[in-house]
């Protein structure tokens, strides 16, 4: 197959509860193939279940962004690599060990269970001034943002009131169309936040997750700057953007399935396992992390060659009938937690718990305080992200 002809990534979806039409095909006819990434750019895509956890557990396909070869999805490099510390997703062994067993502790089901109170308590202080105010109301701006915004902000101890400061170059960074420049600047400012918060917690420690860090890594000899820069950046954009994203488009589903609607409603008990489903049924980064081979790997009886890059789709793996019957009917009972939502292997997401948490929490008690929640405008004139690394919903208007 020529460049010329080769399919091209990305392309838009056709329909806000299905996978891109185009990626669909690949994997109906072939789970790994050469697309073209640009004019001038080409990697490698592979696009069912099983081939994609081969590649995300085989660390012989480097997450490495500095590498020349790394691919860059639908955009030109912004020189991220020259102006970011290393960041867990973009390490490789031993080095991504050492750092994610560092601060692990963190996120585990017991550590992230004792934030269960603050974050209802943060739903529902928000949900009541929705109440309180006029309709329709914009749930991105009233509720799924400020959630967990508000949530990570705390765990990590920075200042809420900077939200609309991190948001906005968050969402420059994981945008398509952002100019590179754009793009790279968010990234200065962001960074350069993010240094002077830890400098200043070096100084006055609190009780947050980056004070404990630090307090950690003076008794393993002295702080690293760089590194806690580079976690904090990871976890602050990762910790809000996503979670978001869910909320919007997890509440849409639910208010266009009167019947799951109801048995939630009926059942709280069923709402993990909803959550579980709604992950799998949006997938919202869509392309998942990108990889290079660093030898020749044989994956779904192809050859990658050292040195190309790979995207693993898991989008259509979280879709394929050989793993999940009916795939693209959208099932609260499914009870398939081995959907690739938060990815596979070593790299699998560490926030995984506190994004359940923070879905659980606020799908229960939207259904149980506004069981009648409803898009203000029809579903096709949503506004969704097209632009963006992260699928969602950029503004979404709701009444009851």
């Amino acid at each position: 197959m020529t460049a010329e002809r080769l399919p091209t990534l990305p392309t838009a979806r056709t329909c806000p509860y299905a996978p891109r039409t185009e990626h669909v095909e690949l994997r109906d006819q072939e789970s790994v193939a050469k697309v073209a990434l640009s004019e001038s750019s080409e990697a490698w895509v592979v696009t069912r279940h099983a081939d994609i956890r081969a590649v995300l557990a085989d660390t012989r396909f480097s997450s490495e962004r500095a590498h020349p070869s790394f691919p860059a999805l639908g955009q030109k490099r912004s020189g991220a690599e020259s102006v970011l510390p290393p960041v867990l997703i973009s390490m490789d062994p031993p080095v991504h060990g050492q750092a994610r067993r560092s601060v692990l502790g963190e996120f585990t089901v017991k550590r992230i269970n004792r934030l269960r109170p603050r974050i209802q308590e943060i739903v529902d202080d928000h949900i009541d001034a929705m109440l309180a105010g006029p309709r329709p109301v914009d749930l991105v701006r009233a509720l799924s943002l400020p959630v967990p915004s508000l949530v990570i902000s705390e765990l990590l101890g920075v200042p809420y009131g900077d939200h609309d400061f991190f948001q906005a170059r968050s969402a420059t960074i994981v945008s398509y169309n952002a100019p590179p420049d754009d793009r790279r600047q968010a990234l200065v400012e962001l960074v350069t936040y993010m240094g002077d918060l830890i400098r200043t917690k070096e100084e006055e420690p609190a009780d947050d997750l980056l004070s404990r860090q630090i307090a950690q890594q003076r008794e393993q000899g002295g702080v690293r700057h760089a590194d806690l820069v580079a976690m904090a950046f990871l976890l602050l954009t990762a910790g809000h953007e996503t979670t978001a994203n869910m909320i919007s488009l997890s509440t849409l589903r639910l208010s266009q399935d009167h019947e799951a609607r109801e048995a939630l409603r009926r059942e709280p008990g069923k709402t993990l396992g909803a959550v579980e489903e709604l992950l799998r049924y949006f997938t919202i980064a869509e392309q998942g992390i990108g990889r290079v081979a660093t030898e020749d790997i044989e994956v779904g009886g192809k050859v990658i060659p050292a040195g190309d890059g790979v995207f693993p789709l898991t989008h259509t793996a979280n879709r394929d009938p050989e793993v999940f019957a009916d795939p693209d009917v959208f099932d609260i009972d499914r009870g398939a937690r081995n959907h690739l939502a938060f990815g596979f292997g070593p790299h699998q997401c560490l926030g995984q718990n506190l994004a359940r948490l923070e879905l659980q929490i606020v799908i229960d008690t939207l259904l149980r305080r506004i069981p009648d929640i409803r898009p203000a405008v029809p579903v096709d004139e949503l506004p969704f992200k097209k632009d963006s690394i992260v699928y969602g919903i950029h503004e979404f208007p709701v009444t009851w």
